[in-house]
């Protein structure tokens, strides 16, 4: 089972947004039994960013870190999220 973050500042407002959208992404994908959907705010995640198979951040994160995270604003803007889409589908098969 693939663990996947969704965080922003607050772990409140946009991340709920984002996880509802990418929950109906991975049920379209076939995918919804496949991956852990976690939630959070970027400040209790920092030093746990390891634990999970992908982390989708609608924040700035750390320049340490911003490897392993992928921009989640296109689903908050309508823009990119077809590439932000093929990213997530990607880490999920490494």
């Amino acid at each position: 089972m693939k663990k996947l973050l969704i965080m922003c500042g607050t772990g409140i407002a946009t991340s709920t947004v984002v996880t509802g959208k990418v929950r109906e992404w991975l049920r379209e994908q076939g995918l919804e039994n496949e991956v852990t959907l976690y939630q959070s705010k970027i400040s209790e995640e920092l030093n746990r960013i390891d634990d999970y198979d992908v982390v989708v951040s609608t924040t700035l994160v750390p320049d340490n870190i911003k490897g392993k995270v992928i921009d989640g604003v296109p689903l908050l803007t309508g823009i990119g999220t077809d590439e932000m889409y093929n990213h997530i589908l990607g880490k999920l098969n490494q």
